[in-house]
């Protein structure tokens, strides 16, 4: 198994990660675990935001580091809460929760008609702090805005996430269900055909 530092302490992040490329080889371990400090996250856009987390984490290991920015985008609120999808709610004076956030978000769209929104991931792999040519795989799993939460399973906003078609919410689906369909199970699949291909996995 090749260890690679996961830039991130979500123990969410980390199950469905480890799930996915544990066939491939590659053994997850939370930056947390190896002393690692969050990085900051300044960046307008989820692609630099995750570079600048993976750079972070291998230049702190000196492993292979993987690092993901992912978030809610509303069309009706031009893309919010995007980067800012995990406090959301602390930005706007509230607390940093899942449950705060999604409050938020309900009320912003209580008189909204338009409910579509899609669940973004940008992965970005770099076998070094330095490294050149990092992988970048992104995933957009589209579906729409519920008032009502549903489920029990997942985190973030999958209790208000409906996909219409599997006619239930994110919460709803089983872990291994949400693997196959999930914008990070979309990135990650496309993450293993590139390391694949690079001879790397």
């Amino acid at each position: 198994m090749t260890k690679v530092v996961l830039a991130s302490n979500n123990a969410g992040k980390l199950r469905e990660f480890s799930a996915i490329l544990s066939e491939a080889g590659l053994e997850m371990v939370p930056q947390g675990a190896l002393g690692v400090p969050e990085a900051e996250e300044p960046h307008p856009t989820f692609l630099e935001n995750a570079l600048a987390k993976a750079r972070h984490a291998s230049r702190l290991t000196g492993l292979p580091a993987l690092a993901d920015d992912s978030g809610l985008c509303v069309r009706a609120l031009g893309g919010r809460p995007g980067v800012h999808s995990a406090r959301y709610a602390a930005l706007a004076g509230g607390e940093k929760s899942d449950a705060a956030n999604n409050r938020r978000l309900v009320g912003e769209l209580a008189s909204v008609q338009d409910r579509r929104a899609g669940y973004v991931a940008v992965l970005v792999y770099v076998e070094s702090a330095d490294d050149p040519r990092p992988i970048v795989a992104e995933g957009y799993w589209e579906g729409e805005i519920i008032g009502e939460p549903r489920g029990g399973n997942g985190f973030g906003y999958d209790p208000h996430f409906y996909i219409p078609a599997l006619g239930k919410t994110a919460a709803e689906l089983a872990p291994a269900q949400k693997n196959a369909h999930s914008h990070r199970a979309m990135a990650l699949q496309s993450l293993l055909r590139a390391l694949r291909a690079r001879g790397g996995a």
